[in-house]
């Protein structure tokens, strides 16, 4: 299998070899600019054009597109590569794998991480681009030594930032390490887009000098500099960039290929790729575009505030979802000022999935709360611990000491504390809905998901809701009028998940009269109440309250009717009364409990927020439903203080 990628070896550019190119259209270009919204049919669409361009490799799997694909596309990931394989015959199959993190957001034992090797090296990945957020080689180390037995390229990284404590001989010293662990290439990973045209000079030049595999750059356009970036990059030795066909390049995305192999046709590295294929590709994305592109996407291309904010171009395009999810995009400015204070915080860790998420999200908190580390998420509990590795600076004791209290950080490789869980998960899976060895790894990566994944693929076709990515298109698509009224496609299928959607919607809005008619559904809504008239094949009560709609799903609160002190949700997101499927509720209705302890979680922009007792107390009511959608101010569950 490996062939084809030892044929397309990196070689450095003081040969004058051309310039290897790999694409990133169909992974971190959606994910830069889509937040990851591309369906496999997106791609089988273009894939043979693409193959035949003459690329390095396609960059087609991991980062966030595993996890999108479960929890809003409603795809299976591994059936997305195995067509992608099938289609893409001459150019080899690249992933980006998170090390020990695996495809996830937190780090997963050894026996996991082997077999997702073994089988994405089955179903068709050629070259592993492994890193680890914080440039902590024991986070890769057991994800190098798989990769190298199931027979695929291991390729190392350098997640390149700009702090006081990141230098050129700290980053030569990381690559060092990782050529010892027996990687077959390095690429300068730059997530941000902040790696100058001299700063890329001297790492290339540095790292040719001191280590002997090939080298690469990936950069994002976000601050403008990138195409100079290469270009001094190669100059000094580098035989391979990353590159988008250019109606997916930009901004937050990577440089346009077609810019930089015209910049290049005039060296001695010229690329020698097939201009009309990359004509009918930059066509095809610009015709998706508007299907695809979310309505939060901004419409400038250069983002000098890049500099000071430093957000990955992964994470730009999420975090404005994730803002725009708790109705506070208005609260973007702030964030992206508090971002570098919790960065500094946290020991400048590079802003790189998860670290990237877990300082963004805590930044975000520090806005919504209106106080700095009153709402902490369990993952930022776990990197203070050390869980995720050791961090590139010491984390500022007054915030860890608020964090942990009087726990104390861990020292050894993190993976070292996780015991095996596939045996122990294939007895406990759930038989009728796991069907393959690729579904138990799914489900090992993100329960939740997966189960969620695996029965709606059971449900009958013509029963099941649609995917949330599209009623996200469908809230994209819909527009107010001046009379108030949300023009078309209001229901495009009249089912319960597009209601709630609509309903949301409304409410959004604010409009307190409205109408919509349609030929099967007529919704009216008058203050709290909406009344439905539906054909009588549908399945949508006729008569229902936003409350009833928006909060917990469906389930009605009359708190009259309840005694007790409330807990409420902090933000939008989705509650979970325990800790996974296969895991016991935190509390039952009837139980007593300690100030502290954890009643229920809020997963929310990706992390998992253990909401706590506020007192001793006993639990009179659970109202919220364990995998359903929360908004903030919700009631959870109702508690009577203990005496």
């Amino acid at each position: 299998m490996m062939g084809d990628v030892s044929n397309h070896s990196i070689h450095h550019s003081t040969h004058h070899a051309p310039v290897r190119i790999t694409d990133t259209t169909l992974r971190d270009g959606h994910q830069s600019l889509w937040a990851t919204r591309m369906r496999t049919s997106d791609i089988s669409g273009i894939l043979d054009v693409i193959d035949s361009v003459g690329y390095y490799s396609l960059e087609v799997w991991g980062g966030a597109t595993f996890d999108v694909c479960l929890r809003f596309l409603r795809e299976n990931p591994w059936e997305r590569l195995r067509q992608i394989k099938r289609k893409a015959q001459k150019t080899p199959l690249q992933m980006l794998l998170r090390g020990q993190n695996v495809v996830g957001y937190k780090n997963y034992p050894d026996d996991v991480l082997d077999r997702f090797i073994a089988l994405a090296c089955e179903n068709g990945i050629d070259i592993f681009r492994i890193f680890d957020a914080l440039n902590d080689n024991r986070n890769i180390e057991s994800a190098i030594k798989f990769v190298k037995k199931h027979g695929g390229h291991a390729q190392g990284t350098l997640c390149y930032t700009i702090s006081p404590v990141h230098t050129v001989e700290k980053f030569v010293e990381i690559a060092k390490e990782q050529v010892e662990l027996g990687i077959d290439s390095i690429c300068i990973k730059d997530m941000a887009g902040i790696l100058s045209p001299t700063a890329a000079e001297k790492l290339v030049s540095a790292l040719v000098k001191n280590v002997s595999v090939p080298i690469q750059i990936h950069s994002h356009a976000t601050s403008g500099m990138a195409p100079a970036s290469y270009l001094a990059g190669i100059n000094a030795g580098a035989g391979a960039i990353d590159c988008a066909i250019s109606s997916m390049a930009g901004f937050s995305s990577q440089p346009p290929v077609e810019t930089m192999i015209s910049m290049l046709e005039e060296t001695c590295y010229a690329t020698n790729l097939d201009k009309d294929a990359l004509r009918k590709i930059c066509k095809y994305f610009e015709d998706l575009a508007p299907q695809r592109m979310p309505s939060h996407h901004p419409s400038n291309i250069i983002d000098p505030e890049i500099l000071i904010h430093h957000i990955p171009g992964g994470m730009i395009s999420n975090l404005r979802s994730q803002l725009e999810q708790q109705g506070a995009l208005d609260k973007l400015p702030e964030v992206l000022q508090e971002l570098p204070r919790v960065r500094a915080d946290m020991g400048y860790p590079p802003l790189v999935t998860p670290t990237s998420q877990i300082v963004g999200v805590q930044a975000v908190m520090n806005i919504l709360a209106g106080e700095r580390y009153a709402m902490v998420p369990q993952e930022t509990r776990n990197y203070v611990k050390g869980l995720y590795g050791r961090p590139p600076a010491p984390i500022d004791p007054t915030i860890a000491k608020k964090i942990l209290g009087d726990e104390v950080p861990i020292s050894c490789r993190p993976a070292d504390l996780i015991k095996p869980m596939l045996e122990e998960t294939r007895k406990n899976a759930p038989a009728d809905l796991v069907q393959t060895e690729e579904d138990l790894i799914s489900y090992c990566l993100f329960p939740e998901q997966a189960l969620e994944f695996f029965k709606w693929r059971r449900t009958p076709e013509k029963d099941r809701p649609r995917p949330p990515a599209d009623i996200e298109l469908e809230n994209k698509k819909t527009t107010k009028t001046p009379s108030g009224i949300l023009e078309k496609p209001v229901l495009e299928r009249t089912d319960y998940d597009a209601l709630h959607s609509l309903i949301d919607r409304i409410v959004e809005l604010r409009i307190s009269e409205m109408i919509i008619k349609r030929e099967d559904i007529s919704i009216t809504l008058k203050g709290k109440n909406v009344e439905i008239t539906a054909s009588p094949s549908s399945n949508i009560p006729q008569t229902v309250n936003t409350k009833e709609i928006t909060q917990n799903d469906g389930k009605a609160i009359d708190s009259d009717e309840q005694k007790g002190e409330t807990i409420v949700a902090p933000l939008n997101g989705t509650f979970y009364i325990s800790s996974a499927p296969d895991k016991p509720p935190f509390v039952k209705e009837g139980d007593i409990v300690k100030e502290g302890e954890p009643v229920c979680i809020v997963e929310a922009m990706k992390l998992f927020n253990q909401i706590k007792s506020p007192c001793n107390c006993k639990i009179i009511k659970i109202i919220g439903q364990h995998g359903k959608q929360v908004k903030k101010g919700d009631v959870l569950l109702f508690y009577e203080p203990s005496k």
